[in-house]
């Protein structure tokens, strides 16, 4: 019979790469600022780049305590099935290879579903696409925890999944740069490159909604959701925030979804609003047009 694993020790048998990377990490994008300023590139935006690190630092402070539910709720779906998957080498590549799988779906769905892009539109609301970018992680993205149920459910160790996540948010670090123009063809048509996720934070036309990929872009080219980067990105979402406040740039998108719902006139078309697509979704509502 398979052993229950309590959650303290998950979080004591797998470190915490994140934290321990985010110094290097803060380090190599104030190198990269220090670059653009140096070289006149205009890479960096100052008051940009302090919004990023804000909401950055304070992902990292609140994932000290979210990570314990997150992680608790994965840990609580492998307890329940008596079934698991032995631990080695290649059972450890096959988990990352399942999350990211799972990753590219929640990844894809987190642009196509309001409350879900609400998790993620803080990722993208800068006109910079610089290191620091990266940092741009939602406070209340743990929601997409639902996604990486069935790693759980298949068996996969909790601190294999705990490992192989940490790694693969720590992957999408470098490939926010515009310094690194091509990587080698065989790599690129595996793995995601920085022109693979310049062309994602583009908003030209023919780049929205493309290149989901977190660490393979394999998902792209088999789903139809790959796109070449042909020409500059334009970077930023089409309703693009016009100001650095970091506490709006998190929950400006949830604010919309629950002026929308609330306007909504029925419970039924409340709940479409809050998983409709977020094309559908009106901005500032009540505002009447000059």
């Amino acid at each position: 019979m398979k052993k229950e694993i309590t959650l303290e020790k998950v979080i004591s048998s797998a470190p915490d790469l994140i934290l321990y990377a985010a110094p290097i990490m803060i380090g190599l994008a104030l190198l990269e600022f220090y670059f653009s300023w140096k070289t006149k590139r205009d890479l960096y935006e100052k008051k940009d780049f302090l919004t990023s690190l804000t909401i950055g630092l304070v992902y990292i402070l609140q994932g000290l305590v979210t990570k314990s539910i997150m992680f608790g709720l994965v840990l609580w779906v492998y307890n329940s099935v008596s079934w698991s998957i032995p631990v080695n080498w290649f059972t450890s590549i096959l988990c990352f290879v399942v999350l990211d799988f799972c990753r590219y779906w929640a990844h894809r769905y987190g642009h196509e579903v309001n409350f879900l892009w609400a998790t993620h539109v803080t990722h993208h609301n800068s006109e910079k696409y610089n290191l620091s970018t990266s940092f741009r992680l939602s406070w209340t993205q743990q929601i997409k925890v639902i996604f990486f149920i069935p790693i759980s459910f298949l068996g996969f160790h909790p601190v294999v999944f705990f490992i192989c996540h940490q790694i693969a948010v720590l992957y999408q670090f470098w490939i926010h740069t515009e310094l690194i123009d091509r990587m080698p063809k065989w790599f690129s048509f595996i793995f995601v490159t920085p022109s693979h996720h310049r062309v994602h934070h583009g908003r030209n036309e023919n780049y929205l909604d493309k290149n989901y990929g977190s660490t393979f872009i394999i998902w792209d080219r088999m789903f139809g959701t790959f796109e070449p980067e042909t020409e500059k990105s334009i970077y930023g979402i089409i309703d693009q925030p016009k100001h650095f406040n970091p506490v709006k740039h998190v929950f400006h998108v949830w604010v919309d979804i629950f002026k929308n719902m609330r306007r909504a006139g029925s419970l039924k078309k409340a709940l479409w609003i809050f998983v409709a697509p977020p094309s559908s979704l009106e901005k500032n509502p009540g505002k009447k047009n000059a």
